[in-house]
This record gives structure tokens, sequence and C-alpha cells, in this order.
């Protein structure tokens, strides 16, 4: 048995028999789903101790018997491209599940620009229009938990209109060019929570190993331990949401007649949802009220109805012919990405004309609608009849206008407990431990903005991460594809030239290129200056399907910028020398190359002059005649310019070994 299914068992046996008699599967065994062709395909599930349970896919076949606890494994030969197939599984009773594809499965994991949704990005409506018949996705429900579990909850979906615009934009992008680029079925499955520190995805004992983060455990279970420290740390995140985040002032459309039926809106403007309003030209925080009417069939009158609005970011008042019938607050856990789900009293509905209102205040960041069209719907309770559907146009009008805020998230408190989502380990055992039984082609991953302030620390985190998975899957060389941070201006730690806190976290996720069947997508061009969660994520898809096609499925493609590779000082001057070019490099708006700077002996930074040479740059400065190191886009937020011929951006880099923050003259920032 491989390491990966004794360490299943081992879990398995450290809970309690299953209840059930019949044979069961594990959630990621299912219809609609695809397995890792050229692997041996891995089953498991419950079923009464001692039974014999027997599995059967195409021409292949597979025998198992429970443990003593009820649990069982069997493993079927490996199966080559294409589908659909039927997989059958027998015990006491009888599982069938069709539409069962074999291609290329990749795990998606990470932070919230990885869970940032197709219908939050940009050109999410083109996306779905160019189809998707050959991608499956699954989503690992957002959850924590204090020991490694052995199941989780969701299914297989088919990626269509309905389903692709609430998965994630950058897996989505990515499992889509991998499939045109192979021409086999990929499945998709996605493990990713917003806000969260690498080490939440970190299993417990690959933190202790190491004594560099021993400390991370450590200084959690001292804390979590001491009812008066975890008192004070819930009074200081109080504080800081209050100085961080916009407060609601409290609602006064409703008053003004807002959400009654009796009301004829004058001055309300028209957006079609669900989009965050951000993508609606509408770069604001507060409160924004938003209306829709709609016909009610006959037969409905008298009814409780059944309201989904899908997820509001952030929080929401909701009304049916002005009656509230439901809100969300800051009382929820992640409000911002709760469905909405509210029942509408049966002494409120009336058939012809009602009228629903929204209220929804946005403390920070994006604000409105999130989900995808299919979520937004009503219908009676009973289920006897379809849903109208409340995706399109609705009217809106802003209550209240506030400017958008930077928070300083590195100064956060985080509450000690296996509840928070940024606890040591907490979504290594609730979302990722669960799937390490699926043989997968490798791994994406979109995380470092949670643990920017600790980029030196990163340098061992990330490396050690990206260890304990492999060993997790008994793969030394799972390929591991990861996303550089892009540019981002954190108003929040302004930094001097030649400095940074996202500089320094960069380099850290560049360092674990070190380890074997790595690959780093540079996106230092296409972020965004005013929000930690740039749109443009099918070009982030794209670069990391590029790294995928090269490392792991042999392709001759460039999937690289240019890549520091030496530098050499010339008189005044010094020559940087790039890999990763066949041809002369370019910028991107055809000028000299920006985004390079300059330091002589005393270590002070300055804005430096560039030219190509071939592949080649030299790099020069008047203020400095005895030049010794050079950084390229090296900040939060650089103008870095440099490409090579496969317009792909140079990664940042820099030749000295100084300490990340030094000083600089004024007026060279």
């Amino acid at each position: 048995m491989p390491p990966a299914s004794v360490a299943f068992v081992a879990i398995a046996l450290a809970g309690a028999r299953p209840a059930a008699a019949e044979v069961r599967v594990a959630a990621l065994i299912g219809a609609h789903m695809v397995v890792q062709q050229g692997r041996p395909v891995r089953l498991w599930g419950t079923a009464d101790p001692g039974e014999n349970v027997r599995a059967g896919i195409a021409d292949k076949t597979a025998q198992s018997r429970a443990d003593a606890r009820g649990y069982w494994t069997a493993t079927l030969p490996p199966l080559g491209a294409g589908g659909p197939h039927t997989l059958t599984i027998q015990g006491s009773n009888t599982l069938t599940f069709g539409d069962i594809w074999v291609g290329e499965v990749w795990i998606a994991s990470g932070q919230s620009n990885m869970d940032l949704v197709l219908s939050r990005a940009t050109g999410a409506a083109e996306a779905v229009a160019g189809g998707c018949p050959a991608l499956r996705l699954f989503t690992v429900p957002r959850t924590t938990a204090a020991v490694p579990k052995t199941d989780v909850e969701g299914q297989w979906q088919v990626c269509d209109a309905n389903t692709a615009p609430a998965f994630s934009a950058v897996a989505f992008h990515f499992g889509r060019d991998v499939q045109r680029a192979l021409g086999v079925p990929v499945g998709l499955i996605l493990a990713s929570r917003g806000g969260t520190p690498a080490e939440a995805w970190t299993p417990r004992s690959a933190l202790l190993a190491d004594p560099a983060l021993r400390s991370i455990v450590d200084d959690y279970e001292k804390v979590a331990s001491d009812p008066t420290a975890r008192a004070e740390i819930e009074h200081a995140l109080a504080a800081w949401e209050a100085r961080n985040f916009h407060q609601d002032r409290g609602n006064t459309g409703e008053a003004r007649g807002y959400a009654s039926p009796r009301s004829t809106p004058k001055g309300w403007s028209t957006m079609n949802l669900p989009r965050p309003w951000e993508n609606a030209a509408l770069p604001i925080d507060g409160a924004v009220w938003f209306r829709r009417e709609i016909d009610v069939p006959a037969d409905w009158q008298g009814q409780p109805l059944a309201l989904s609005l899908g997820p509001i970011d952030d929080f929401d008042v909701t009304y049916w012919n002005g009656e509230r019938i439901g809100a969300t607050g800051s009382e929820t856990p992640e409000y911002y990405a709760v469905p909405r789900r509210y029942t509408v009293p049966a002494r409120v509905v009336r058939r012809g004309r009602n009228v629903i209102a929204v209220r929804v205040f946005d403390h920070y960041g994006s604000g409105g609608f999130m989900g995808a069209a299919a979520q937004m719907n009503v219908r009676p309770q009973s289920g006897a009849a379809d849903a109208l559907s409340l995706a399109g146009a609705w009217t809106f009008k802003i209550e209240s206008r506030l400017k958008p805020v930077i928070a300083d998230f590195a100064t956060r408190p985080k509450i000690p407990e296996a509840s928070n989502p940024e606890s040591p380990s907490v979504l290594w055992n609730a979302m990722i431990a669960p799937v390490t039984q699926v043989q997968t082609a490798g791994v994406i991953w979109y995380q470092g903005e949670s643990n920017a302030e600790r980029a030196f620390q990163y340098r061992t985190l990330f490396p050690a991460m990206i260890r304990a998975w492999r060993a997790a899957w008994a793969s030394p060389e799972l390929p591991f594809l990861f996303v550089q941070l892009p540019n981002f201006a954190d108003g929040a730690h302004p930094a001097p030239l030649g400095s940074g806190r996202w500089a320094g976290l960069r380099e850290a996720q560049a360092a674990a290129l070190k380890l074997p069947k790595t690959a780093m997508a540079v996106t230092l061009d296409i972020g965004e200056a005013a929000d930690i969660h740039p749109r443009n994520k099918a070009e982030v898809g794209r670069r990391l399907a590029l790294q995928a096609l090269r490392v792991v499925y042999g392709k001759d493609v460039i999937a690289s910028g240019p890549v520091f590779q030496s530098s050499k000082r010339e008189g005044r001057t010094m020559r940087i020398r790039f890999g990763a070019v066949t041809s002369a490099l370019s910028s991107t708006d055809g000028a000299a190359p920006r985004g390079f700077i300059i330091a002589g002996g005393d270590q002070i930074w300055h804005q430096a002059e560039a030219r190509i040479d071939g592949s080649d740059v030299v790099v020069a400065c008047p203020a400095v005649s005895d030049p010794v190191a050079v950084r390229y886009g090296w900040g939060d937020d650089p103008d870095a310019t440099l490409r090579n011929q496969a317009d792909l951006p140079a990664a940042p880099f820099r030749t000295d070994d100084w300490p990340a923050i030094t000083g600089s003259r004024a007026g060279d920032e």
C-alpha cells in the first residue's frame, strides 16, 4: 500500500466506526468526475466491516474488503484518456456513476486571488460564451478542522454557463487552456479560501519538524490556552476592524421608501446583476440599494417562497414588498461569500407585481452581488414550480458613497482557535488532507498576500509546505506551479525606493524554484495598484497553463519572461544578462525599459536609465559613478516594462544581498 493510503487508513482508524452498513464512497468519487490518465484509479469509502467490495470501470476491475472499522480502499488499473465511462461499485448494494472521464486532474489552491470567481473577473461573459464542455469542476467547501479529515462535502459538476461563473477564474482559465492544448478532459478540484496564510495550509507535523517554523504552532497553542489572552485579542480585533473598515452609520433608505412597492423610483440607474459594482464603473464603498419588480404567477399567491440571491459582499438587508425578510451581517462567518437564501412569508406574496429590494453595505474591497446568474432566483418552497430567474437588469441608487480604504491586514489580530482559517494547519486538515487520495497531475497555487509581513519566514515556510504536500501525495516531484504576487500599491506600508513588503515576498516565492518540478507565473504587469484582487485572471491562468505545458507535459513553449542570469560592471554601467530569451528583448510600450534602479557602495538607490542590447540590458545613472548593484521591479507597485519575444514579463530580481529595506535619497522615490 502506498504511503498516502497508509496515512488515509491511519486517520480513518482514529475516528468512529461508520454508522451506515451499505457501501458508500467518498464525495470526490461520483458522476461527472475526471480521473488521472495513466495512473492507478484510487477508490475509497465505507461499508460493513469485512464486506467485500467490487469496483469496475471500462474493462478494469478491482476488489477490496472493508476493514474492522468499515473502511475500504480499492485501486483500479490505469486508464487511457477518454470517456464517458460508467463506474460501478458493489457490496451489499450497488452504486452506479455515469459520465466518468479520464484525463488530467489538477488541484487549485491558495487564498482570495485563487478564490475569486469567474463572474468577478474581466471578460467573464466572453469566457462563458466560449464554452467549457471538456472541463469538470469540484469545489471543496471552505471549512476548518482541528485534526485531518478523511472526506469533504461536495460533488463534481459539468462546466457550463451555470457553474463556471461561480468557480475560480484562475483555475477555469488554466484548465481550459490545458484542455485545449492537450485535447483531453480536465478535472479541477478547487480548495481555496480568502485571507489565509500558508501555515494554515501546512500540516502540523511539517511546522513542528522545522525549528524555524515551530514557533508558529507554539505561539498559537500558548495563546489558545489562555482565556485572558484570547479576550484581549478579541478586543483588539474589534478595534482593528473599527479602524480599517468603514462602519455602517445606519439605514436611511428604508425611511425614504426605497423598499416600498408604493414608491416610484426616480433618479435610479440600471445595473445588470450579478456582478460586483466596481465592474459596473462604481468604484466606491458604502451603501447601495437595488430593486427588481417581478410578475408572480397567480398560483404562487399565499405560498411561502424561497428567495436565492447568491453571495453578497459584504452585508445586506433584503425586502419583499417593503417587508424585511432577511439580513446577513458581520455575525455570519465569511459573510462576503455566503449565498443569501431567504424565506418570503406567504402573507406578503401577491399575484402579479411584486417588488424585491436589497440594501447592500460594502465596508471594504469589492461590493455587490458576487455569485452566478443561476444562483439568483425565486420559487415556491414546495418546489412545485420552476424558478423565476432574477439575473439581469436591476435598478440601483447610492445611499452612502464612501471612498475605498486600504486595510492594514498585516496587523490584524488573529483569534487562536481551530475555526479561524488563519490558524496553523486548519485548512490542511479540512480541505487538503481529504483530497490527497486523488491521483493528480499537479497543483496550481496563488497565495502569499497574507504572509507579506513575514517574507523572510516564507522562504522556509513555502518550500516546507510544498514538500509536505508531496509527501502526503507520495509523489516527491508532484508538479507545483505558483503565481508570483502582482503589482499592488500597498498604501498601508509605503516603502522607500528599492524595498517593499511585496517585493520581499516575491523574492521568497521565487526561492522555491530551487525545488524540482516547480514553476512560477510572473504577474508583475497585470496587477491593479488600487485593488489587491486584480481582475485579469485569464492571463494568470494562461501563464500557469504555459508552465504546465512546459514542465509537466514537455511541450516546446516559451513559458517565462526574461530571467536574470548574471551582472557585470562595465565602467559607469552595469550589464545585466538574461535567460529565456531567443531574440532581442523588448518593453511594454516600445520605449526604453523601466523598472531598474542602481546603487553604489553606499547602498543608496537611484532610478536608473536602461537600454536594451540584444538579450542584455545596460543600466546606468549619472549620480552613480561606481555602480555595484541593480534591482529590477523591486517595489510593491513598480513601473516595470521589460519583456521577451513571447510578450511575457521579466521576473523581478536583485543582484545584491543587502537588507531588503535600505536608504534612498530624497527625490529618488
